[in-house]
């Protein structure tokens, strides 16, 4: 599966579970994960992988800065 329809799937699956999901493009910090996802009591930032794909070691940061931050993260495999 492309990571493409990988990440279509998790914004459907994020979206039925109330979060209010954007898909970051651009940001003034590379390697920030593909999602941020948002409701009410919690934000979820998600990096989209295929099965096979991994991580660059400044998406690896970034996971860790943006948890020592206090938000959650995840890598979404589909």
């Amino acid at each position: 599966m492309k990571e493409s329809a990988i990440q279509a799937k998790r914004i459907k699956q994020l979206e039925a579970e109330g979060y209010y999901v954007i898909k970051l493009i651009k940001t003034n910090k590379n390697g920030i994960p593909d999602l941020v996802a948002i409701r009410k009591d919690s934000v979820l930032f998600s990096e989209i992988k295929t099965e096979k794909g991994k991580l660059s070691k400044l998406q690896e940061y970034r996971l860790k800065e943006l948890n020592e931050h206090g938000f959650e993260t995840e890598v979404y495999r589909g």
